[in-house]
């Protein structure tokens, strides 16, 4: 028969509850489909819905912490869906936004006018029943914007679509260049992007009817294809 061992040293429970240190704070309570990045002057910069207004806004952090923010407005786009919003900062240290304009039934992009986004303007509409925006700078400090085109503009969040990218011509992106990147397949809802270690996008995105989870990876900085001369 074995004989029951020592007791070994008492052991010490740890109970982790929320930092003290954590501030959070209220910005607006109208808000939808937000998006945040650091500005040039290291304070945050959110854009949102203000579904209220049928507005898009940007907020600016008035501090790090973010516990006061100005807002401005970009855009009165209308409509009674919620849409999405997504923001970068651009080589020149001003913000972009990609953003679902109801009424028009296609993606816009603005850019702000100086740090604080104060002010800002349209610089482009994609292509129609284009829905679901992502941006980010590419390694040629020009924006790269993810997105699907509807299946159903109506409704497009029903059936899914062709996933995309468009290629900003300049730094404010007066002008896009779309591809297709997966053209046998259809894509579900909100598409994400950012750049590689290799300087080329990635992009995340849900198949349709699948549900799979996929990444799509551009063969160049532009995210096109390449067209060769025979």
């Amino acid at each position: 028969d074995g004989k029951d061992g020592k007791d070994g040293a008492a052991g010490v429970a740890i109970v982790r509850n929320i930092p003290a240190g954590n501030v959070i704070t209220t910005l607006d309570s109208t808000s939808k489909s937000q998006s945040i990045t650091i500005g040039a002057d290291g304070l945050g910069l959110i854009s949102y819905f203000d579904s209220t207004n049928r507005d898009i806004k940007v907020a600016h952090c008035d501090n790090t912490a973010c516990t006061s923010a100005t807002t401005s407005t970009l855009d009165s786009i209308g409509g009674f869906r919620s849409v999405s919003t997504s923001i970068t900062i651009g080589a020149d240290g001003l913000a972009l936004i990609s953003y679902y304009d109801i009424d028009n039934r296609r993606i816009k992009v603005a850019k702000c006018a100086d740090i604080f986004c104060s002010g800002g303007s349209v610089m482009t509409t994609l292509e129609l029943g284009s829905v679901y925006p992502s941006i980010t700078i590419g390694a040629d400090g020009l924006a790269l914007i993810s997105y699907q085109t509807a299946g159903d503009i109506e409704f497009p969040t029903v059936g899914g679509g062709l996933l995309k990218v468009a290629h900003c011509a300049n730094i404010s992106c007066t002008t896009t260049t779309s591809s297709t990147l997966a053209s046998d397949e259809n894509v579900d809802f909100e598409t994400s992007i950012t750049i590689g270690a290799d300087g080329l996008g990635l992009i995340s995105y849900q198949a349709h009817p699948t549900e799979d989870l996929k990444v799509a990876h551009c063969e160049n900085t532009f995210c096109a294809p390449y067209f060769r001369r025979r």
